[in-house]
């Protein structure tokens, strides 16, 4: 199963973390994988390359994970655009994880609790 962990603090979202295998089908014909790649590849690509902010990105193929990380202070027009960005990423792949239970988990760690 893949899943996703969006991060927020300060009720901002941060970034994300995508996790595993989907296991829907095999390698290149998983629809469930190419389609959370595409959406995550999307979204790191305007954040750093159109919008060229640098967000660190940290990807292991070995150990199937990406993740995310907006810059902590961001000008009210980059911020403006990477919350819309990144709240549609999240919207999209909730509604995935709904055709495929199975396959996709979503989740959203707003920071407030405490241990």
């Amino acid at each position: 199963m893949t899943t996703v962990t969006f991060h927020s603090a300060d009720n901002r979202i941060d970034g994300f973390v995508v996790e595993g295998h989907s296991g829907y089908a095999e390698a290149g014909a998983d629809i469930v994988c190419a389609a959370v790649s595409a959406a995550v590849g999307l979204a790191e690509c305007t954040i750093n390359e159109v919008l060229g902010l640098g967000a660190p990105v940290k990807a292991s193929e070995k150990n199937a994970r990406i993740s995310l990380r907006l810059p902590a202070k961001l000008d009210g027009a980059n911020e403006h655009t990477c919350q819309n960005l990144l709240a549609g990423l999240l919207v999209y792949l909730q509604a995935m994880g709904e055709q495929y239970p199975e396959n996709l988990a979503v989740y959203f760690d707003d920071g407030d609790e405490k241990d």
